[in-house]
């Protein structure tokens, strides 16, 4: 039985994380998984969410949109389209970004399907950075307004 996972996240821009860890949980197009080491073999489609994993019982928090999650033989690596930790995430932007998404959505009467999946896809990964930003920010002790 091993006792840690290799952990690694990519995105097309960069690594952003590769590490040994203890626990993932990730968010999935069925809900939500933990992975542990020795977990059996899964593949899975990534949604936009949050990120959490354990390295000696520190929580850590990332933010990723869509994309895809393979592990295998203590191995986890995810494939995402964006991803950024918890602390790189600018709050008032991030809500910004949300509120621009949700007025398209909402401006636009006659919308193709491709348009209206393209702002919906916006608006859940805005709403995820939102969500991680202030639950990083209120457990580091930072008041928010």
């Amino acid at each position: 039985m091993s006792s840690r996972i290799k952990f690694k996240i990519v995105t097309p821009e960069r690594t952003l994380f590769e590490q040994e860890v203890d626990q993932i949980t990730l968010p999935v197009t069925d809900g939500e998984v933990t992975i542990m080491p020795d977990h059996r073999s899964y593949i899975a489609s990534l949604k936009a969410g949050e990120v959490m994993f354990k390295v000696d019982g520190k929580e850590t928090l990332l933010v990723v949109s869509s994309g895809f999650v393979e592990f295998n033989n203590n191995t986890l690596v995810v494939l995402a389209d964006t991803a950024e930790a918890a602390g790189e995430i600018d709050l008032k932007r991030a809500e910004e970004a949300r509120k621009r998404a949700e007025e398209i959505k909402n401006e636009k009467v006659t919308m193709s399907e491709m348009e209206y999946a393209r702002v919906a896809a916006a608006i859940e990964k805005e709403s995820a950075r939102v969500r991680v930003a202030r639950k990083h920010h209120s457990r580091g002790g930072i008041k928010l307004d």
